[in-house]
């Protein structure tokens, strides 16, 4: 398997373009685990305007937005987000998606590495969750890797891009053991 070389990139320096074309050939990978993602930039007129909902949660500290691109080609490959931010307990989630294309490579999981580092010690916050369809094994996994603890199942919890409810798997990381297991 071929290395990719990439980076990290923020939301200011990501075209609507980039990520319409990012959401539009993953659309397939991406269809029943992001679906709110998927109809909010399944045409570029959309794309523009969730992007720019985006750029606005991100100035009031509501929502933090992270790409991975291709320093080759400059594509975007990889789509995470720091949400669902609470600061009163201190605690925010994180969703992610890798370009079909680029999966297995460890993309993902030094974008939620990253995402991490800015959460517990940008943010201040205390924990920080991951919530995954029961069948998505590779985010379990990924989750698992960075130490996370399943917390729980939510019972229809989640409805997918079919419309169905489904149960998802709650994985938890408190900042004590994110500290003790800080490489």
């Amino acid at each position: 398997m071929s290395s990719t070389d990439w980076k990290i990139d923020r939301i200011e320096n990501v075209t609507a373009e980039e990520f319409f074309t990012l959401v539009n050939k993953n659309k397939n990978h991406i269809q029943k685990t992001f679906p709110v993602t998927l109809a909010n930039s399944d045409s570029l007129k959309k794309a523009e305007g969730f992007m720019a909902v985006n750029l606005e949660k991100e100035k009031n500290n509501e929502g933090f937005y992270f790409f991975a691109r291709d320093t080759k080609t400059n594509n975007l490959i990889g789509y995470l987000c720091v949400k669902t931010i609470d600061y009163r307990i201190s605690k925010c989630e994180l969703g992610y998606f890798t370009d079909e294309d680029f999966q297995g490579k460890g993309i993902t999981s030094k974008m939620v590495s990253a995402a991490l580092d800015f959460s517990f010690n940008e943010l201040k916050m205390n924990k920080v969750f991951i919530c995954t369809s029961e069948i998505n094994f590779a985010s379990q996994r990924v989750a698992l890797k960075h130490n996370f603890k399943q917390e729980g199942i939510l019972r229809d919890e989640f409805r997918n891009g079919d419309g169905e409810l489904q149960n998802t798997v709650y994985f938890g990381l408190l900042k004590s053991e994110y500290n003790t297991h800080e490489r």
